[in-house]
């Protein structure tokens, strides 16, 4: 059995595509499942990716399965679903969950809600009975990995979130001491919007779930439940409407708020940061209606220092060099030859990756050399991996030991909570 992921983001993907490919993924898990060649399933959807990792024989069979489910209740083709999704196998599905809970691949980089949808998804993929114990082993770590990176390495401490660069953008519009608002949802996006909203100062009159949670939202925030019926008067009254409910369809049409709004002078600015749209695209188009989406939140999201970029990468370096397999606990020098390796891919992966806004082609080329130098990394750890195996039958530890001393300089007698950053971010 093999662990692998199949990821969207916006790094490479269109919303719209994200939107169309998370369509059913609260049962995605237990459909998968379902086949015979999958034994385990994490859905991974949030509000600018999709992703699913699975353990299964093999990764293309994998892939088939998991089309083919996605195809019963996505409006796309299966052509077109399995050329989106971006296949990470072993080691690299491994670095890409745990660069994904740390908010490496964020949006906004260091954002810490991710770390809490990622939380989600395991919990979800226990309750529904499709977590094998190696995925549980796979999203604990990246959840460990997480606090490791958020407690020593300064990597979003300055708070920028998702939520809060989209507030940020609402400000050209928003006088926020008084707002009335609206909030569409009840997950995590909505429950640290509201804090930040109130924190400006506004006031937060009424939450509406489309999957029916609204009453245990609103209990916990002192909010009032709203339902479907009280809607129309909801958005009528608001100043601003906040949308991060992530369900399957919309929520607000564009003809259900022009009705709404009508003979409102006021302005009313709509925030929607669902990957499925909550809101009807085609609001912007209403005099007075003003929308802050995800698209503008990419534009404008702020770039972390590098040094903190640099130190995470080092730390998940080494999280997924100690990622557990058999031959890592027989030979702990294979852990730290495969550290030293990964530590300094990371580092010239670093130097690869464009600058935000970088167009298509420069991205294309980029991701290309990437995945040639990880495969490269693979194809160099692969022979000393073996040869770990071989000396320690063989009773030639010692022997071994001392080639990767003399090759390598590594010293093997490291305490197996240490953490690698300097020895990962070696000079040139």
């Amino acid at each position: 059995m093999v662990l692998v992921s199949f990821v969207a983001s916006h790094r490479n993907r269109d919303l719209a595509l994200l939107e169309q490919l998370s369509v059913g993924a609260d049962a995605l898990g237990a459909a998968v499942v379902a086949s015979p060649v999958v034994s385990g399933a994490v859905v991974l959807p949030t509000c600018n990716r999709f992703e699913v990792y699975l353990e299964a024989v093999d990764a293309e069979a994998a892939r088939a399965a998991l089309v083919s489910s996605i195809a019963t209740r996505s409006p796309l083709t299966p052509s077109e679903i399995s050329a989106a999704l971006e296949t990470f196998e072993g080691d690299d599905a491994v670095r890409h969950l745990l660069s994904v809970a740390t908010g490496l691949e964020s949006m906004v980089v260091g954002e810490r809600e991710i770390s809490g949808q990622v939380r989600r998804a395991h919990a979800d993929a226990r309750a529904g009975g499709v977590l094998t114990p190696q995925l549980d082993k796979l999203f604990q770590s990246a959840l460990r990995t997480s606090r490791v990176v958020a407690s020593s390495t300064g990597l979003g401490t300055s708070g920028r979130s998702v939520v809060s660069v989209a507030l940020d953008l609402a400000d050209a519009t928003v006088t926020w001491a008084g707002a009335r608002v609206l909030v569409i949802g009840t997950g995590g996006l909505a429950d640290a919007a509201v804090g930040a909203m109130q924190g400006r100062g506004a006031s937060v009159v009424g939450v509406f779930s489309p999957s029916g949670r609204a009453l245990e939202f609103a209990a916990a925030h002192g909010l009032e439940a709203l339902g479907a019926e009280d809607l129309a008067g909801a958005v009528r009254a608001a100043d601003v409407v906040l949308a991060c409910s992530g369900g399957e369809g919309l929520v607000l049409s564009a003809a259900d708020v022009a009705l709404a709004r009508s003979g409102v002078s006021s302005p009313l600015t709509v925030i929607d940061l669902s990957l499925e749209r909550d809101v009807d695209f085609d609001v912007r188009s209403l005099p007075g209606v003003h929308v802050v989406d995800l698209v503008s939140v990419g534009a404008q999201a702020p770039e972390e220092s590098v040094t903190a970029v640099e130190a995470a990468r080092a730390i998940v370096a080494h999280a997924v060099a100690r990622f557990d397999d058999a031959s890592r606990t027989l030979d702990p020098a294979v852990v730290a030859l495969r550290e030293h390796v990964f530590g300094l891919l990371e580092r010239e992966v670093a130097r690869l990756r464009p600058a935000p806004g970088a167009d298509a082609d420069t991205v294309a080329r980029a991701d290309a050399a990437e995945h040639a130098l990880r495969h490269f990394a693979k194809t160099l750890l692969h022979v000393p991996t073996v040869r770990a195996r071989e000396h320690a039958v063989a009773g030639e530890q010692e022997r071994y030991l001392a080639a990767i001393r003399a090759l390598y300089g590594i010293d093997v007698a490291v305490p197996d909570d240490a953490c690698p950053v300097d020895h990962a971010s070696v000079e040139d």
